[in-house]
């Protein structure tokens, strides 16, 4: 029977030859993710009133990134109860060093075909890696901590294709906005999204995590690319063992419920206007909206690569007078490289204040929320109203590229004006 891939891992999981689309079954999960925010505060009191522990401590991956620097008394206090609940648990905790969704790559431990859950809506990351990974609830979460288990309705698969290649001053993000525009952010309906095409296969897992990442913006259950040499290097690159990936595709015939294709060489450097990812267009179209605060930060915006892009424009130029460039690293790790290769220096030079390796004002946390009436640009996922600061504040979406060039113009830009 031909499979989709999001077909193939759900059968694995759930002990099947093969599964068909709407149909539920118990899944077995092969690793939980879940962050300061909401894990241990959410999930430890529903464990306790049950009385039972953790299935497998060892396919727990827990990180605090929501709260540090635990800046606030809240997130203080609520650092150290996750702190105190890994201590006492003995699960993998990754205290401080960036956004999950970045740290869980980097760190080996997420493999090619597994099922795995996260206690986050941007959980898809997982997807850039060829395995199944998904957002679910703390009560749902708590349930998979206890048994190891969950039920899953077996998605149908849209299959995106992007064909070309992007040209210079595009990134996935530019894609990921354009795919906003043009289906809506419910346009994946729930279902496991695939990308493809030659476009896709050419891009680096950074990029893919950017891609899967913001399925979430696209209504999708997760977002899936299938894994290739790409994959097998860069688990090789942070000490991952490399699984057999002969059969971790979608079989030709398989049946999907939509098929879209898009020419990644005719796509321009996109924004999105207040308040959606969905009201995106061509970064010329924005009439060279003036910003006062450019944010490169976020789980898909601030990893090793988009700080590589953004520091492109910014050698060897300054921030445009009024405007104030916020640079939060995903990851420690990627920043210690840009430390080390000089890219940091870059945003220094430029008058660029860097801000901890956290989800920081992207989920509307720390002590750099946005004032009121200030005009941002974003590389983060989202720019709902009132999620990054007041509710009078107004956020653009673009790529770190048009974020930096932004930050450099005084008022949003094609980037490639900047880069020619």
């Amino acid at each position: 029977m031909k499979q989709t891939l999001a077909q193939k891992i759900i059968a694995r999981a759930a002990g099947r030859d093969h599964v068909t689309a709407g149909e539920v079954v118990t899944a077995k999960v092969d690793l939980a993710m879940i962050h300061d925010s909401g894990g241990p505060r959410r999930v430890a009191p529903i464990l306790k009133e049950l009385g039972v522990g953790l299935w497998d401590k060892d396919k727990v991956f827990l990180v605090s990134d929501h709260f540090v620097p635990g800046d606030t008394e809240e997130g203080a206090s609520i650092l150290a109860l996750t702190r105190t609940w890994a201590r006492d648990t003995g699960v993998r905790f990754h205290d401080g060093q960036g956004i999950c969704h970045v740290v869980l790559p980097e760190s080996g431990q997420l493999q090619p075909g597994m099922f795995a859950v996260g206690g986050d809506s941007h959980s898809p990351t997982g997807g850039a890696m060829g395995a199944f990974m998904f957002g679910i609830g703390a009560t749902e979460m708590a349930g998979v901590l206890a048994t190891g288990e969950i039920w899953v309705k077996v998605p149908e698969t849209i299959r995106i294709a992007w064909t070309g290649q992007l040209g210079d001053g595009l990134m996935a993000k530019d894609i990921m906005l354009a795919l906003c525009g043009r289906l809506g952010m419910d346009g994946g309906k729930y279902q496991a999204i695939e990308y493809t095409g030659e476009a896709i296969k050419a891009l680096s897992m950074q990029e893919r995590m950017t891609l899967s990442n913001m399925a979430a913006e696209l209504g999708g259950q997760t977002g899936l690319v299938a894994p290739d040499e790409v994959t097998a290097a860069f688990l090789r690159s942070v000490g991952g063992a490399v699984p057999d990936l002969s059969d971790l595709h979608t079989d030709e015939g398989a049946e999907v419920l939509e098929d879209h294709t898009f020419d990644a060489t005719a796509l321009a450097p996109q924004v999105a206007a207040p308040h959606s990812p969905a009201n995106a267009m061509p970064a010329d179209e924005a009439g060279k909206t003036a910003v006062s605060v450019a944010y490169i930060g976020a789980c898909t915006g601030a990893k090793y690569e988009d700080l590589q892009a953004a520091a492109r424009i910014l050698k060897g130029r300054k921030l445009a007078a009024g405007v104030e460039l916020l640079v939060a690293p995903s990851s420690k790790r990627d920043q210690d490289r840009a430390t080390q290769e000089g890219i940091m220096a870059v945003f220094e030079a430029a008058g660029a204040k860097v801000l901890p390796n956290a989800c920081g004002i992207c989920a509307g946390y720390g002590t750099h929320r946005l004032d009121a009436d200030v005009t941002c640009i974003s590389s983060t996922a989202r720019n709902f109203k009132g999620r990054m600061g007041e509710a009078s504040s107004q956020v653009w979406l673009g790529s770190p590229l048009t974020v930096a060039a932004a930050a450099v113009a005084g008022h949003i830009v094609d980037p490639r004006e900047m880069l020619s």
